[in-house]
């Protein structure tokens, strides 16, 4: 078993920046592939950003593109999402996922095996 815990989320004005971190803990992370996605409130979960398992892929959503940068520190188990410019269409419940099966990053979601909780990030305008 994986367990994934986000954190760093919060209120942000137009233009501001916040800084995600996901902490994985249970078994070895540093093999998988991680990916961020986020749920707006009656919206379907949709793809952020993913990463590969050394870092040295990524993946973005075209509605972040140039914005967020996806990061990973295998020694610590950690994943980060650095959200700048954020816009309150951005405002949703941010979820980092494992996929078990697989090393290089993906955008679909039910290839991903292990979820976090999700960290709430609000945009104002």
């Amino acid at each position: 078993q994986v367990q994934l815990v986000e954190s760093g989320g919060g209120l942000v004005q137009l233009g501001g920046s916040l800084n995600l971190f996901c902490v994985a803990s249970g078994r070895t992370f540093t093999n998988h592939a991680i990916g961020w996605f986020c749920q707006a409130p009656g919206q379907e979960r949709e793809f952020v950003a993913a990463i590969n398992w050394g870092g040295g892929s990524t993946a973005y959503a075209d509605s972040v593109k140039g914005r967020f940068t996806i990061s990973r520190d295998n020694p610590k188990n950690t994943v980060y999402l650095q959200m700048n410019s954020l816009k309150p269409e951005d405002t949703a419940v941010y979820y980092c996922a494992l996929d078990w099966s697989r090393s290089e990053a993906t955008v679909l979601r039910y290839e991903y095996d292990y979820w976090g909780q999700g960290t709430q990030v609000t945009v104002s305008s």
